[in-house]
This record gives structure tokens, sequence and C-alpha cells, in this order.
């Protein structure tokens, strides 16, 4: 068993700070963790198990607010360093979607189910006040919206809020 991170999950929708937890090991207990955007990026490291093998539960509250990020898409990532050159072994990184980004003082977000006649436009003017603003939406859920003119009933949207 490698490290694992159990959360967040691929593209979820995550603040300040990013919570990560999950099972891992690490050369003397230690393992790091890394969140970015290929442009500016926060570190930290954490202790796990005993240092003599056993695998351990972790969780984290990676703190990444004063990080100059360009994009909405941030990869977290867990991995231990070598004790021989140093350099990053049994990486794990995970895809995830910043939601301060997108939206101003993001604070979490609300659970649309789509309905017969809803647009993202419609969902956006009922949640935001404006119909432009449903792009907002569109970045929140890259895995569930491939085509912004098409949503289907049923289909749960993340709606990103703001304070």
């Amino acid at each position: 068993m490698s490290n694992e991170i159990q959360q967040p999950k691929p593209f979820d929708l995550v603040g300040d700070p990013v919570l990560i937890a999950g099972i891992g090991q690490g050369f003397e207990a230690t393992l790091n963790w890394r969140v970015h955007d290929g442009h500016d990026e926060r570190t930290g490291f954490f202790n796990v198990g005993g240092g003599t093998g056993e695998h351990g539960q972790f969780q984290v509250a990676a703190a990444i607010g004063n990080a100059a990020f360009q994009l909405d898409r941030l990869f977290v990532e867990v991995f231990e360093e070598s004790a021989q050159d140093g350099s990053e072994i049994n990486k794990v990184i995970v895809p995830v979607v910043y939601g301060p980004r997108i939206v101003s003082g993001y604070i979490g977000f609300r659970l649309h189910v789509v309905k017969a006649g809803d647009t993202l436009s419609k969902i956006a003017r009922e949640h935001y006040g404006q119909t432009s603003l449903f792009t907002r939406i569109v970045r929140a859920n890259p895995l569930v919206i491939s085509d912004p003119n098409q949503i289907l009933v049923g289909q749960q949207l993340k709606v990103p809020i703001g304070a």
C-alpha cells in the first residue's frame, strides 16, 4: 500500500484551508504536502504512523490563502522525500477546483439539482442575480458539465457561494 489521499476527491470544490486526509507512511513518519497551480505553491509537512514502516491516518488543514494562484484548477500532492537522495517518492496527486478563484469571498457551495426547463443562465440568475455569471457554475463542475448548452435533468451542480 502506498500513500492515499481520501479527501479531497478529484475535482472537489475546495477553499482555504484545503483539507487533506488519507492514509500513508513516510521515512521517519514524515510526509509532505504541496498545493499548486503551476504558478505558485504552498508546502508543508506532517507526521504519520510511528516511523517504523506502519501506515497511519492523517488529516491536514493546508493554509494556502496568501498564495498568488492564477488558475482555479489546483493540484494537491502528498509525498515523502527519499532518504537516499531527497527525491519525491510515493507521490499522490489530486486535481481540485479552487473556489476563491471563482467567487470572491468563497465560503462553500450549494447543490442545485437540474429540473426540466433549467439552463445555466437561469440557475446563475437564481443564485447570483445575473445570467452572465453562469461561467462560475461551469468552472465549478468540470466533470459534470462538458457542454454549457446541455445540462440534464437530475444532474447535481455545485454552485459556488461567496460572502
